[in-house]
């Protein structure tokens, strides 16, 4: 479908938006999120005209989420200038999630560069989100304890997370190489940067193997795969919940359908604290 710009725009500033939703309190990776998709919708509609914004997004050939969160950031515009539209909500169809295989992920992290190779390798034992990658400080790595407090995103749980000797050996040698204080970031980049440099590095290492399966993996799936892990291990859904940072176990629950994989059984040891627990196990 060929889609003309319109002529003659008269759009009130994105900007407002934006600065409204900061001193809100909301994300600058959402504000960020949210100024992308106006600056879209402003290229082929007038946002002062929301039966066009919505008939624009209607014909868009993009994924009924996507055409959700164009809404979504439409809504922050609608609201701050206080005009009147009927919204609607497109639904998202389900779909299972497609777990990496060990060897899958172990061959991405084993093929980066020194840098993703920490970032991934962080991202598949804790099952950080991107975003909570790319916001971590020194301060938040316990060498000691051999532990990760992150900031937890989408307002979710705060947890802490155990890191494997391995890893906080390896955080212990990149803070001081790089001769980092406390209150400095991790990482440089965003989580947008980090998946961008994922997906150049995935696809061509997947023509460099000839593996075009690789390029179905994303990033956030390094995420689902600790979750599918975790609870393989485990088989205790609270558990996968407090780990993930999840606020709603159905968003947990999800990782209760796992696929067989032909992998060596591996064993979590759990102990009990009270009689109850200690019924449990037995």
């Amino acid at each position: 479908m060929h889609i003309t710009h319109p002529k003659n725009i008269t759009t009130r500033p994105i900007i407002n938006v934006l600065t409204r939703m900061k001193s809100n309190g909301l994300a600058d990776s959402t504000i960020k999120y949210v100024g992308k998709m106006l600056n879209r919708l402003q290229q082929y509609s007038d946002l002062d005209k929301s039966e066009q914004i919505k008939q624009y997004i209607a014909n868009l050939h993009i994924s009924n989420g996507y055409k959700n969160q164009l809404l979504f950031a439409y809504s922050q515009y609608t609201e701050y200038y206080k005009i009147k539209w009927q919204t609607t909500k497109y639904h998202r169809k389900a779909k299972m999630i497609r777990i990496p295989t060990t060897e899958q992920i172990n061959m991405l992290i084993a093929n980066s560069g020194r840098i993703m190779i920490v970032k991934l390798t962080l991202s598949k034992e804790t099952g950080l989100r991107p975003i909570e990658v790319c916001n971590l400080k020194v301060k938040d790595i316990d060498l000691q304890q051999k532990t990760v407090y992150p900031t937890t995103a989408k307002h979710g749980a705060p947890r802490v997370l155990k890191l494997s000797n391995s890893l906080t050996e390896i955080f212990k040698a990149y803070i001081i190489r790089n001769n980092l204080n406390p209150t400095d970031e991790l990482f440089k980049g965003n989580s947008e940067m980090y998946g961008q440099h994922f997906r150049i590095h995935r696809n061509q290492l997947a023509k460099k193997l000839q593996k075009p399966e690789l390029r179905t993996i994303r990033l956030y799936d390094f995420r689902h795969y600790y979750a599918t892990r975790l609870y393989a291990k485990t088989k205790d859904i609270l558990y996968v919940m407090q780990q993930m940072g999840h606020k709603n176990i159905m968003n947990t629950l999800k990782y209760t359908q796992l696929l067989k994989v032909n992998e060596e059984e591996e064993y979590t040891c759990k102990v009990a604290t009270n009689i109850k627990e200690i019924q449990d196990l037995i």
